[in-house]
């Protein structure tokens, strides 16, 4: 864990070594380049976003909780159908994020959006999950909620939903980001939080936000399906003009405000 922000009224930096797998930046570094070196590490926040040593005792009391909804999380995605027909996009399936530690990294989804929402992405539904472990079994801290948001382009999705239940101090109620690349054996998941260390309650993300996927997933750990969304491409000068505001995909033959 590179920065914890907002869990039990913490904030801090917890050594680079053990949380990332990355090699010490204070050794065998060239004069001038450590400074840079930690500060990328914790700007970026690889570890995610829990460190169950920094969360306090908020996630230590709840560790043996974290471990029960991860394993009742994990066998609820891993039952459920991938994606429904006729649906317009969808996010789904369960995995585990890579580490070099012992920490143990879980994402959840189950998003789906309706055809007929089809223009409307923030009408999506789902629930998804995030479980972070010192180790498999351990203690740590989760956050659950509902979704709010899906987009997919491709095999690539986007989605935001907002944390109903967690044991960290601060983020209930907050909403977060989740991008998720599948690659069959191969996939990537990116999370809003990545720059800033971990999540903070923020209500001003907005929807459908999230980084880049640039996590990647334990091998034999599970896996994320991806169904691109279908979307209905506006025709005729009025409709492109309208995607341009905010409510561009409400209506994509719907005119823009103020026009004769």
């Amino acid at each position: 864990m590179s920065r914890v922000t907002g869990t039990a009224g913490t904030t801090g930096t917890a050594d680079t070594t053990r949380t990332t797998g990355t090699a010490d930046p204070t050794h065998n570094t060239r004069p001038g380049t450590r400074t840079r070196t930690r500060t990328r590490a914790i700007a970026v926040g690889t570890a995610l976003l829990i460190c169950a040593g920094a969360a306090g005792a908020a996630v230590a009391a709840d560790g043996g909780s974290a471990s029960r909804r991860q394993a009742t999380g994990e066998a609820r995605a891993h039952s459920a159908p991938h994606t429904a027909k006729g649906e317009a996009a969808a996010l789904t399936g369960s995995a585990k994020l890579y580490r070099k530690t012992t920490e143990d990294v879980t994402f959840t989804f189950d998003a789906h959006l309706a055809k007929r929402h089809t223009m409307r992405p923030d009408k999506a539904t789902g629930t998804f999950r995030f479980v972070h472990l010192d180790k498999p079994g351990g203690k740590g801290g989760w956050a659950e909620g509902r979704i709010d948001c899906l987009m997919s382009g491709g095999k690539v999705a986007t989605a935001t939903g907002v944390v109903t239940g967690t044991n960290l101090k601060g983020i209930k109620g907050g909403r977060v980001g989740f991008t998720v690349h599948d690659q069959g054996t191969h996939d990537r998941v990116g999370y809003s939080w990545a720059s800033v260390g971990g999540p903070d309650g923020t209500k001003k993300l907005p929807k459908c936000t999230s980084s880049a996927p640039f996590e990647k997933v334990k091998k034999g750990t599970g896996d994320f399906h991806v169904k691109p969304w279908q979307l209905v491409y506006p025709t005729g000068l009025t409709a492109l003009a309208g995607l341009a505001s905010p409510h561009g995909l409400t209506s994509p033959d719907r005119a823009p405000r103020g026009s004769g």
